[in-house]
């Protein structure tokens, strides 16, 4: 795999270490918006490059749930052609408010995550050192539907669709 610099692949980093975050809780014991995401999740997508280049990406990530499924821990690992992410993430959501940080191991880059949860969607903003991209998601059942936006950097957008295993 080819690894360019930092900066413009942190764009993707960043992207994807929240594109998977939310998960509309079932009705049951845990009442935050994280409640149903505890587990293994896997699938694929695609990346789209600045010079109009797309890969195909393919992701498994790892959940951990906690304050009432209003907490989540992630480990995130993705892979094209041309980029690998290694993504750990800590997130919570307060009345709605979704805040947290990312890292990215291979690179050592890292930053945070604001945004807002409303039913099966969320909206959020990624934001690290001299960058940010704007994310929206749609989940339903145990699928999820992801879309991030970065104009004006080398990832200009990341779409991705994960299902979670039984």
């Amino acid at each position: 795999m080819r690894f360019a610099g930092s900066f413009h692949h942190a764009i993707g980093v960043a992207a994807l270490a929240v594109a998977f975050l939310y998960f509309p809780a079932p009705s049951g014991a845990q009442r935050g918006p994280f409640a149903g995401l505890a587990g293994n999740w896997s699938g694929s997508g695609f990346i789209m490059v600045a010079n109009g280049g797309r890969e195909r990406l393919r992701c498994r990530a790892t959940y951990a749930v906690g304050g009432d499924g209003t907490r989540l821990q992630q480990n995130l690992r993705c892979a094209s052609d041309s980029y690998r992410f290694d993504v750990n993430g800590d997130v919570v959501s307060e009345g709605g408010v979704l805040t947290g940080t990312w890292s990215e191991a291979n690179r050592n880059v890292s930053g945070n995550v604001s945004g807002r949860v409303s039913g099966g969607q969320i909206q959020a903003r990624i934001e690290g050192p001299g960058f940010s991209a704007a994310m929206a998601i749609n989940t339903r059942g145990s699928r999820q539907s992801v879309t991030i936006q970065s104009p004006g950097h080398e990832v200009t957008q990341v779409s991705v669709d994960l299902t979670k295993s039984r």
